[in-house]
């Protein structure tokens, strides 16, 4: 396994370090102080090549795998999480699903202009009634009729579905069947029945619009089908998969962010006469943090380049699905504890609003939640290790 980035890889991340520098951390303060969304970011992100990371050139993408996009949603992540946040749904959650289950047709018609963001892209999988138990749950019915599917229901917590111009949603076509009577469509939000029901205030990612989405008999094309009818629950489990691994990075980039900010604090304040960094309290945060990062890192890129190999439908079961439950898990760990601990050096100063340690903190707590719960993330790696050997507990 490689476990250092190679020449390329780090001047990608290099590039897209000097970026987010320059174009992301500047917007960070306003998107949290007023819940700010910058209508232009997806815009200008894919002006500037950083949609469409996976997508093939001809695409206009940039050919990259996984583990190379992901160094770029750590440096995304390092400078402005919330920004990154907006990003990574369009990216991965909808652009790189379509990408890995479309047909030809499909990516040509909609891929394209979410590689240059023209159009801004969601997932639409959680509901009101339906958290952990997405898939059994599913209340929202696509109805065949013609040459149309008829979709009513509703979607809760949906990230960038607000401000989306399509979302990837999944939708129950055969209901007496479960979750193997999920499908999956591309759903327009100018088509007639669509609606935002409410965008949501959160604690942390502000100014990244989360929303109730309305469907009141919409009228989705049969061509806009992503896989066959009532396959959905594959593009769903290993979207998940891919999703849980991606979507860590951003974190670690966070986590980074908060150690750099805590040693420079800790060796510019001074008490009793000297650096709070030369207090062994202080100094055994600081390696606790460093630590955990680095752990996390390789955890979340082991996972990444796990699911570079994940075979088109696959994903859901198996050592890639505990993998990649494993390393969100530990990541969530992770952020929770460095940015504890960064406020917690950062001491009075860290407990007030506006100051980025603060924001990082507000941040972590959606980590535990969002992408699957920590408490399910923990059964999917017990039900896995009970499978890998062979043993039942029906």
């Amino acid at each position: 396994m490689q476990f250092t980035p190679t020449p390329e890889q780090q001047a990608l991340y290099d590039a897209a370090f000097r970026y987010a520098e320059a174009r992301l951390h500047p917007l960070f303060a306003r998107m949290d102080d007023e819940d700010w969304f910058p209508d232009q970011l997806i815009a200008q992100l894919g002006a500037d090549g950083y949609c469409g990371l996976t997508a093939p050139q001809d695409l206009g993408g940039a050919g990259m795998d996984l583990m190379s996009a992901g160094m770029v949603a750590e440096a995304f992540g390092y400078w402005n999480t919330n920004a990154a946040f907006i990003w990574g749904p369009h990216e991965n959650l909808c652009l790189n699903n379509i990408l890995r289950n479309g047909t030809p047709e499909q990516i040509a018609r909609f891929v394209p202009d979410l590689i240059a963001g023209r159009k801004i892209g969601a997932l639409g999988l959680t509901e009101p009634g339906a958290g952990s138990d997405a898939l059994g749950s599913m209340a929202l019915k696509a109805v065949r009729d013609g040459d149309d599917y008829v979709l009513t229901g509703r979607k809760m917590f949906i990230s960038n579905g607000p401000v989306a111009d399509l979302v990837l949603t999944y939708a129950k076509t055969a209901p007496e069947r479960g979750a193997k009577g999920i499908s999956a469509f591309v759903v327009d939000t100018r088509t007639q029945g669509f609606s935002v029901a409410q965008t949501l205030t959160k604690m942390g990612w502000r100014g990244c619009p989360t929303g109730e989405l309305v469907f009141e008999g919409v009228r989705v094309p049969a061509a806009n089908l992503l896989g066959a009818e009532n396959a959905g629950v594959g593009v769903v489990m290993s979207g998940l998969d891919i999703e849980r691994a991606f979507l860590g990075l951003p974190y670690i980039g966070a986590a980074q962010r908060c150690l750099d900010l805590s040693l420079d604090y800790a060796a510019t304040r001074r008490q009793f006469g000297k650096p709070i960094g030369s207090f062994q309290m202080i100094q055994a945060h600081l390696a606790e943090m460093a630590t955990l990062i680095d752990a996390a890192r390789l955890y979340a890129y082991r996972a990444l380049s796990a699911c570079d190999g994940l075979a088109r439908g696959e994903g859901g079961r198996g050592e890639i699905h505990r993998l990649c439950a494993g390393s969100v898990l530990f990541g969530a760990d992770m952020i929770a504890q460095v940015t504890d601990r960064a406020v917690q050096i950062h001491g009075g100063s860290g407990f007030v609003w506006e100051t980025e340690v603060n924001r990082h903190y507000r941040n972590a707590r959606i980590a535990s939640l969002g992408g699957g719960t920590t408490e399910v993330r923990k059964l999917i790696i017990a039900e896995e290790l009970f499978r890998a050997r062979g043993l039942r507990l029906d």
